[in-house]
């Protein structure tokens, strides 16, 4: 008996974590879920309820009624495709020059990258701020998506240059003596293989650009091109919050998160290149 639970225990325990981890991590989204469920009276009633007690989705008709959502949808969704996509191609470009080439300052600049990881977002603020209105670009999409693509550029980079540099050199070298230039090599060959941390990279970027609230507020007022986020924020008001229709947004929100997470969850990183050039 001791035996089996010398061995067993060590799997029970981390089962455990694992277990009261994934609680504290759904059960933020499930109240969520509940709340858009139920109605006003339930909400702010004096009992609180775990389940509604008669489930409507008058909350959900509410949140596209009252509030020009579509539009906030829309526009999250252009700003975190196109930031995303031009982080991803600054991010393959200097990946591979980092991981492939020496030159001098190189150390250097993997600092500096690393750096600005270390800095507060509100220290950009007045910056972009200024130069943002000088362009004429507040209150536009334009506005986040530079934003996005600068803040999200240096994290991204700096793990493309890891992806690369898990891949044999000997690949690229096998692939130049049958014929290939660099740019072939690096499209047809590594790319490929890559594709795994190609999408892992889109989906930091685009998760990064969809969240995010602080840039969203201080550059958008119109209601034509604010995001998610700040239609959101709309809900909270000074003498009250419309529980029911932030939570049927935040729903609604959560959706095209999910989707790109359930289509990663195919790739595994962890060794795809590992015995590429054996036998």
């Amino acid at each position: 008996m001791r035996l089996f639970l010398r061995r067993k225990m060590p799997g029970l325990v981390r089962f455990v974590v694992l277990g009261l981890f994934l609680i504290g991590t759904l059960l933020p989204f499930c109240w969520m879920f509940v709340t858009s469920l139920k109605s006003r009276r339930e909400i702010y009633g004096s009992t609180l309820t775990l389940w509604p007690k008669d489930l409507t989705w008058a909350n959900y008709a509410e949140t596209f009624r009252t509030s020009n959502f579509p539009q906030y949808f829309a526009n999250s969704l252009i700003v975190s495709l196109i930031s995303g996509a031009l982080v991803l191609v600054v991010s393959i470009l200097g990946g591979y020059s980092l991981a492939r080439y020496r030159f001098k300052g190189k150390g250097v600049l993997m600092l500096v990258f690393l750096a600005t990881q270390m800095v507060p977002v509100m220290v950009m603020l007045v910056p972009l701020f200024i130069v943002f209105g000088n362009l004429h670009l507040l209150n536009t999409l334009s506005s986040l998506i530079i934003t996005y693509t600068a803040i999200n550029i240096p994290f991204c980079l700096i793990t493309m240059s890891g992806f690369f540099q898990r891949i044999p050199v000997a690949l690229e070298e096998a692939a130049m003596i049958d014929g290939c230039n660099r740019m072939m090599t690096v499209v047809r060959i590594i790319l490929p293989i890559m594709l795994p941390g190609i999408v892992a990279t889109f989906v930091f970027a685009f998760t990064a650009a969809w969240n995010d609230l602080f840039f969203g507020v201080m550059f958008t007022t119109s209601e034509s091109v604010k995001t998610v986020p700040v239609g959101l924020n709309s809900y909270v008001q000074k003498f009250d919050v419309n529980w029911g229709e932030m939570s049927a947004g935040g729903v609604l929100s959560l959706l095209p998160v999910v989707v790109l997470f359930t289509f990663i969850q195919r790739y595994i990183v962890s060794g795809l290149s590992q015995g590429a050039v054996k036998g």
